[in-house]
């Protein structure tokens, strides 16, 4: 499905980070991820923070949004489910966060250039892209114990 405008850019965001939030939960009380249980409840509430920029950023800027269509946007290549953690061992649960950070952070970055004609919510985007991208490292150092 295309991604053609300011609106479905950020109501895409927005699953994105409610997806993701909701997986982080999960593993948080999973039983094969007690020991990175409080990583996986920061990246949780850090989802609920990424949430809230998303919709600031939509609320702030919805009156400068521009007409002008997003072309060759398309999210498809973006969409990722991941299990439900609680049914995964350790190294599952590692592997589906750096895809589902991996994911984030491609989409975020393709956004903000596709919707450069808008600086703040480029630069919003940009943002988001930056904190996944530590969020990656992060989780990236638990799989390489």
């Amino acid at each position: 499905m295309p991604l053609t405008n300011f609106g479905a850019i950020l109501n895409f965001a927005e699953k994105v980070e409610q997806d993701d939030m909701d997986f982080y939960r999960k593993a948080s009380s999973a039983a094969a991820a007690e020991p990175h249980r409080l990583l996986f409840e920061r990246l949780a509430g850090e989802g609920r923070k990424n949430l809230a920029l998303v919709q600031r950023t939509r609320r702030e800027n919805v009156t400068e949004m521009i007409l002008e269509p997003i072309r060759d946007f398309v999210r498809d290549s973006y969409q990722q489910s991941a299990a439900d953690a609680q049914g995964m061992d350790l190294p599952a649960i590692l592997a589906a966060a750096v895809a589902l950070e991996s994911r984030a952070i491609r989409y975020y970055t393709d956004a903000a250039e596709k919707i450069r004609a808008l600086p703040e919510v480029s630069r919003a985007l940009k943002t988001l892209a930056k904190k996944r991208t530590q969020r990656l490292g992060q989780i990236e150092n638990l799989s390489d114990q």
